[in-house]
């Protein structure tokens, strides 16, 4: 606890608020104009995916080079169900059906893959990745190759700073907690970690599949 609040915490903290507070002001009163705040909301969706990726690659150690193709889940889901409901709860519910999906595909695709190691995993989670592109492309309820259109545009700057902070605190206590702690012994020695009675598959499939409804949200955003 002496340590999440220390000083130099609580400096960034504010620091950040500061330039949250800044950036809110300049973008609903439209005070910056659509490109910059089409960046601005693109940085955003990428944080959300980097703190994402960090949780399998960062904490676990896991080499992944699947997360595209949760992302594209997720775009899909949120798009999909958008189109027919355009309104906030429609999005939330886009968003809770690419989340389940992004679960439940995780984990049909992390037990057999994260029993690998190294370059092994890599290529299997990028063969995944591709997968997902392919099945994707060839889907009439996706149209295709040729992609949807009409997609309203929900994703608002407020919604999107909510669900980095959501993000960067579901991490954090991931991180801090019993599992996490297990994953970050993975990281660091997966054999001792084995020996010492951790089962490093259940542990590395929960961040993996943490990790992939988080990358799954930035999608559909």
């Amino acid at each position: 606890m002496k340590y999440i609040f220390s000083k130099l915490n609580i400096a960034w903290i504010v620091f950040t608020a500061v330039i949250l507070s800044i950036l809110t002001f300049l973008v609903t009163g439209n005070v910056i104009n659509a490109y910059y705040q089409s960046t601005l909301y693109t940085i955003g969706i990428n944080i959300i995916l980097a703190i994402s990726l960090n949780l399998i690659i960062g904490v676990t150690g896991q080499f992944s080079l699947g997360h595209a193709g949760f992302m594209c889940i997720g775009a899909y889901a949120a798009a999909i169900i958008t189109i027919d409901n355009p309104t906030l709860p429609g999005f939330l519910i886009g968003v809770v059906i690419g989340s389940i999906i992004s679960s439940l595909v995780a984990l049909v695709v992390a037990i057999p893959t994260l029993r690998l190691k190294g370059d092994y995993l890599a290529i299997a989670t990028l063969g995944f990745s591709e997968i997902v592109r392919i099945v994707v492309q060839n889907m009439e309820i996706t149209n295709g190759a040729a992609g949807l259109f009409g997609i309203p545009k929900l994703t608002t700057w407020g919604l999107l700073i909510v669900c980095i902070v959501v993000s960067i605190l579901i991490v954090m206590n991931f991180s801090r907690s019993a599992p996490g702690r297990a994953c970050i012994s993975i990281r660091e020695d997966e054999i001792a970690s084995e020996a010492m009675g951790i089962n490093t598959t259940k542990y590395k499939t929960i961040a993996f599949i943490i990790g992939a409804i988080l990358a799954s949200l930035a999608g559909a955003l």
